[in-house]
């Protein structure tokens, strides 16, 4: 039986970080996209962004999107949120980084979890697997029709995190028999909302995964379950969100944020070359 890993406070959770993206916005496959290219514009190893709730607008993907682009992939961050993200002004007051929680008093933590069934209660039935897959499926078949490109990988975040491991079940046939979706290789960073083993036994891809050891929603025990199926790493003291959403002038969450990208790298270095 699949044990569902829901979302909580630690979703809406995080920081903003400063700094000027260097990439651009684009009209790809009917969907709104920053992209950001590598030197000489390559696109042989492309990679897809799948956001977290919060949307692709956020610096923080964009920043991040810039990372790998310097690292050689050309890199899209396509909104398949439909222009409906979360305000990332629940990122300033919803279990925020380790060491303000730890100040919290039990009267603030309450307030907190009030929050979280207001605000998803409402937003995630409109962004069901349903309407949110096929956007997804259909944006990668626009990138592998595509001139120039070879492999394609899947990166996501929390929610969009168990989006990344369903692209890492292949390549599906439609009604017409023809191929949507897929990916070469992908990265979940703490995803939310998985299905395990349900969402892990159809992996036909290489997958990797990124936790932190405070992650309220996926525990160790959970990891455990996947952990023969995964090439993972846990990241120390940190919690639901840190591969987006660290603080990066807070040195432990700054180098768990910078040890992920450089798995991230190393891993679809390998996979998509």
């Amino acid at each position: 039986m699949s044990t569902n890993v829901g979302m909580g406070e630690c979703c809406l959770s995080g920081h903003i970080n400063e700094g000027k993206p260097v990439g651009r916005e684009d009209q790809i496959g009917g969907l709104p996209v920053y992209v950001s290219e590598p030197k000489g514009g390559s696109k042989t190893r492309s990679l897809i962004f799948i956001t977290d709730i919060f949307g692709w607008e956020v610096p923080n993907v964009r920043l991040l999107a810039d990372e790998y682009a310097k690292a050689g992939f050309y890199c899209y961050v396509p909104d398949v949120l439909n222009g409906d993200p979360l305000p990332t002004s629940f990122l300033d007051n919803v279990e925020p980084n380790v060491k303000t929680q730890e100040s919290l008093s039990v009267t603030d933590k309450a307030k907190n979890a009030a929050i979280v069934p207001a605000t998803l209660g409402t937003w995630l039935p409109k962004h069901t697997e349903g309407v949110t897959k096929p956007l997804i499926d259909g944006f990668i078949n626009t990138v592998r029709m595509t001139p120039g490109t070879n492999k394609i990988g899947a990166i996501g975040f929390c929610w969009g995190g168990r989006y990344a491991i369903l692209e890492a079940h292949g390549q599906k046939k439609d009604g017409g028999g023809s191929d949507i979706g897929g990916v070469d290789a992908a990265m979940a960073c703490h995803p939310s909302l998985v299905a395990v083993p349900g969402d892990f036994d159809p992996v036909s891809v290489p997958l990797s995964l990124a936790v932190g050891t405070k992650d309220s929603l996926l525990d160790q025990a959970t990891v455990g379950k996947i952990q023969d199926l995964m090439a993972k790493k846990i990241y120390e003291d940190q919690i639901h969100g840190f591969a987006i959403r660290s603080d990066w002038s807070n040195e432990k969450e700054k180098k768990a944020m910078d040890e992920t990208l450089q798995q991230g790298i190393e891993w679809f270095n390998k996979y998509l070359s």
